[in-house]
């Protein structure tokens, strides 16, 4: 069993750096660059992540940036391209591979979806038949 100051340190470090990821998504981030600017190590991170989020810090970076991109398709008229690159990615064709295994589908193909429905009380309605 771990004793409570371990397990207070890696929430706290979990928090830190998922607070940095939420502002800074779409810049490069890695981890050992964090690690660094909390004033940790690469693995007390990695721990972190896993014991605290139970996910790995580059699930939980990719799962961000998907997130805000599916926000920014939804609700800009910025081309794929330009999302790709407001969340960090350099190139449009790993963008649109990662986006296709958070969301189901092609960028274009889930902007145009969420152009047909919007949500009204927490159900999805078809636009043409809302009243």
């Amino acid at each position: 069993m771990q004793r409570q100051a371990t397990i207070e340190l890696r929430l706290e470090l979990y928090q830190e750096v998922t607070s940095i990821v939420e502002f800074e998504y779409g810049d490069e981030l890695a981890l050992d660059d964090l690690a660094h600017r909390v004033a940790s190590s690469r693995r007390q991170l990695q721990r972190a992540f896993a014991e605290v989020g139970h996910t790995t810090f580059r699930q939980y970076l990719t799962a961000v940036r998907m997130d805000r991109a599916a926000e920014m398709l939804a609700g800009s008229e910025m081309t794929v391209r330009e999302v790709a690159h407001g969340v960090g990615y350099r190139q449009p064709a790993q963008f649109a591979k990662a986006f296709r295994r958070r969301h189901g589908s092609a960028p274009s193909d889930y902007r145009a979806q969420s152009r047909l429905f919007s949500v009204r009380g927490g159900d999805s309605v078809p636009i043409a038949t809302a009243a």
